[in-house]
């Protein structure tokens, strides 16, 4: 009966049983580390978090790396009518738009003002994709009057 719970040998002498003690404490203190780090939700979602983060990042870059690609391509199969169209009311609307804007200078409340310059602020970050999106409206006005004409 000189045999552990676990058949290991016993110890042959104190110095042994203490490097057998030592060893059991090294293994035992892993074993808690690792069982405390997948107990551990609040960083497993930071880092799972971080790593989505990181994703969405890369993919938002190639999204809008092709959005500008197809404005590109859109604005040049563009017709030079529906082109001159457009500007004519980009500027149009740039005109009412300045207007507005002092009007609602003069007019809104503080808060308002505030949480309508961090929106201009997002679109402005973010001028490709509505730039493609505004190319997108163009093709589809030109195709409506295209049609109607045909």
């Amino acid at each position: 009966m000189n045999q552990s719970p676990h058949d290991e040998p016993t110890a042959a002498g104190p110095e042994e049983l203490r490097e057998q003690v030592e060893h059991t404490r090294h293994e035992l203190g892993k074993t808690v580390q690792e069982l405390a780090a997948r107990t551990d939700v609040k960083t497993r979602v930071k880092e799972k978090a971080a790593q989505v983060k990181e994703q969405t990042t890369a993919k938002a870059g190639e999204v809008k790396a092709k959005a500008a690609d197809v404005a590109h391509q859109m604005q040049d199969n563009l017709p030079d009518p529906v082109k001159d169209k457009a500007a004519h009311a980009a500027e149009q609307t740039r005109a009412k738009a300045a207007r507005a804007g002092h009007l609602w200078e003069e007019k809104a409340p503080e808060q308002v003002r505030q949480q309508t310059a961090r929106s201009v602020q997002l679109a402005r970050d973010n001028r490709t994709a509505l730039l493609a999106a505004a190319g997108a409206g163009a093709v589809a006005l030109w195709l409506v009057c295209h049609r109607r004409k045909g």
